[in-house]
């Protein structure tokens, strides 16, 4: 993993090597046929600390979708702060009613437009924190491409299929390996793909689009939770965007070290020394504030 200083205030006191996931949340989709949410950017690595040690947690939240003819069309997500490390939040999908392209972010929205440009960047870093989002096929349909996510680009729709959103990472931080990250699913219109037809998010949280039901339409979902998953776009005209994924920052280290002395108030975690063990592993899943090692 990364080796890395996090800019901590620290005492003389040795410390334990801690390692951290910092994941942002994840953007939400466009709204329509558009392009699905980039995942929240995604940093891991250890760092030497000190006892004594005090330093900024903040976990960020998951952009909105975009809803019908909404200007501008939903948001990309917020950051998550793990003393100097900023993990971006990932970018919003492009929108077929008002706006074509999409945001960069820590991993990329994907587009409803097959100009290269218009598709969301992801930060290549280095570190690198995730991945570009697809494009809409030029040459057929009505379909948007899929959310970047932190291991791989999202998909350029193509011929009569919206494009997936890009898979995430692993990471066996907290004991047993949990993909993270996923993008969002570009989606598609009634006409341009088969009735009942929807993409998938990328793996690690990433919301899948809504299906295309005939004449009408359905919403896409959400990123996952504390998965800073991008939201997958809707199926057909007048549908909403999913909202992406809240994300989430994680420490793990021996337990032959001391607990957390404080952790500000207005943090929710959890805290384990069985699932990893030797370690103590805490999961901050939302909020802002002050700890000390």
């Amino acid at each position: 993993m990364l080796l890395q200083s996090i800019g901590i205030l620290a005492s003389a006191s040795s410390g334990p090597l801690v390692d951290y996931l910092v994941l942002a949340g994840g953007g939400g989709a466009g709204a329509n046929h558009g392009g699905g949410g980039g995942a929240g950017g995604y940093l891991s690595g250890s760092s030497d600390m000190a006892l004594g040690s005090i330093f900024t947690i903040t976990v960020g939240a998951g952009g909105t979708g975009g809803t019908f003819n909404s200007s501008p069309v939903g948001s990309s997500g917020s950051n998550s702060i793990f003393g100097s490390l900023t993990s971006y939040g990932g970018g919003r999908g492009g929108d077929f009613s008002s706006n074509y392209d999409a945001a960069d972010g820590g991993s990329g929205g994907g587009a409803y437009s097959s100009t290269a440009n218009y598709n969301g960047k992801g930060i290549a870093g280095p570190p690198r924190q995730g991945y570009d989002g697809g494009l809409k096929n030029p040459n057929y349909g009505l379909c948007g491409g899929g959310g970047g996510g932190a291991g791989a680009v999202g998909q350029t729709a193509t011929n009569a299929n919206s494009g997936a959103g890009g898979d995430g990472l692993a990471s066996s931080i907290t004991g047993s390996s949990v993909t993270r990250g996923g993008g969002g699913a570009g989606g598609g219109w009634n006409g341009s793909i088969p009735v009942g037809t929807f993409a998938l998010g990328g793996s690690g949280g990433g919301g899948n689009s809504g299906a295309v039901v005939g004449s009408g339409a359905s919403n896409g979902s959400a990123g996952a939770a504390n998965f800073g998953g991008g939201g997958g776009c809707g199926g057909g005209g007048s549908s909403a965007g999913g909202n992406g994924g809240s994300g989430v920052v994680i420490l793990a280290y021996p337990s032959s070290f001391p607990a957390l002395t404080s952790v500000g108030a207005g943090l929710t975690y959890s805290v384990s020394t069985v699932s990893r063990s030797g370690y103590r592993v805490y999961t901050f899943t939302a909020g802002t504030g002050s700890v000390t090692l």
